[in-house]
């Protein structure tokens, strides 16, 4: 079974999910090859077992070291990485995904209806747009740099929330000219740098 490899990768960095997850995952991969397909939501590489895969270990890998969280909220989602998949490894944690285009918007809340996750919101607007909530945690991976991302997601932040940022090779370039903030860049083996921002001093 596919899953049994995710679930060594899992295991390797110390991370244990139930039967649930891994079930949801399965039918997470099956819906995204077959919403893919038809409506663009993904590179056709991206479409395979291997790199879903990879993109569902990406989205969780930071779970190692992010400190407990209430609520979070994703912005541009898109085919689900990393909020929804973030939904599914903590389904008793409110998980809005914001995601201002139509078709995705529609694939996350059919993948939401078809997985049975009660703790996902869809909210289909830009984040700038998006008054009177505010969130613990707030992620986005490949949307926009960050003191960008910082900008437009100042409505849905107070003082004391937390940034996940998945970001490239660059994010070390990206952070050097911020001031007044708290972070810790977090790098793989690979390409990837998690950056996250613990709040505003």
């Amino acid at each position: 079974m596919a899953s049994e490899t995710l679930k060594k990768q899992f295991d390797e960095i110390g991370l244990s999910f139930d039967d649930l997850f891994y079930e949801r995952c399965e039918k997470f991969k099956s819906l995204l090859k077959e919403w893919g397909r038809v409506h663009n939501l993904t590179s056709p590489a991206g479409l395979n077992d291997f790199e879903i895969e990879a993109n569902i270990f990406d989205s969780l890998y930071p779970m190692k070291f992010l400190q407990k969280f209430e609520s979070i909220a994703d912005v541009g989602t898109g085919a689900g990485y990393p909020g929804l998949i973030l939904a599914i490894a903590n389904p008793d944690i409110p998980s809005t995904l914001i995601e201002p285009r139509a078709k995705r918007a529609a694939f996350l809340n059919y993948a939401k209806n078809i997985l049975g996750l009660k703790n996902i919101f869809v909210i289909s607007k830009r984040v700038e747009n998006i008054t009177g909530i505010s969130f613990d945690l707030i992620t986005s991976r490949a949307v926009t740099n960050t003191a960008l991302l910082l900008e437009l997601t100042s409505n849905i932040s107070t003082n004391k929330s937390a940034y996940l940022f998945y970001k490239g090779s660059i994010c070390e370039e990206e952070i050097k000219n911020l001031s007044g903030i708290s972070f810790e860049i977090i790098p793989t083996n690979g390409y990837r740098n998690y950056l996250y921002i613990k709040g505003f001093k």
